[in-house]
């Protein structure tokens, strides 16, 4: 027979690998702030991805040194949330895509245990206006579980 699990005890849930993709905004840094509490003396490993958006019908190469430079300062910016984080080491990585189809992707390659991500309220009487965004399609699309920092 089966153990039954505590869905509050993510020691035995097994939440080694977190991600926390970020658009460099405060309200990444709090799901950033979250992740590591919810990391804390468990093991876990976390790592804070950026996607630098590309723009679809253009070849890479076209917009390569536009692209370098927006990598460049979202490794600025993800170095200066993580030294305000402030506790234990944290991965940085940076990749190129759609954003919502490149967070799942890396997700699933690195074979993800949660993603903890910003988002934003979304109004109850505007129903059906906020399925578009980026957290929706991964909360949608992710194969692991996702939370919603709002």
């Amino acid at each position: 027979m089966a153990k039954r699990r505590d869905i509050g005890d993510t020691s035995s849930a097994g939440f080694k690998r977190i991600l926390v993709p970020t658009d460099l905004t405060d309200r990444a840094a709090r799901a950033l702030e979250l992740a590591i509490a919810l990391a804390a003396g468990r093991g876990s490993r976390i790592t804070l991805l950026h996607v630098v958006e590309t723009v679809r019908g253009l070849e890479f190469d076209e917009l390569r040194r536009f692209y370098k430079q927006l990598e460049e300062r979202g490794r600025a910016k993800m170095a200066a949330l993580v030294r305000r984080a402030g506790d234990g080491p944290i991965n940085q990585a940076v990749v190129y895509g759609a954003r919502a189809e490149e967070i799942v992707r890396f997700a699933t390659r690195n074979r993800t245990d949660l993603i903890v991500l910003a988002s934003h309220r979304v109004k109850p009487n505007m129903i059906g206006r906020d399925w578009g965004t980026i957290s929706y399609k991964i909360g949608i699309l992710a194969q692991c579980p996702v939370l919603l920092v709002k």
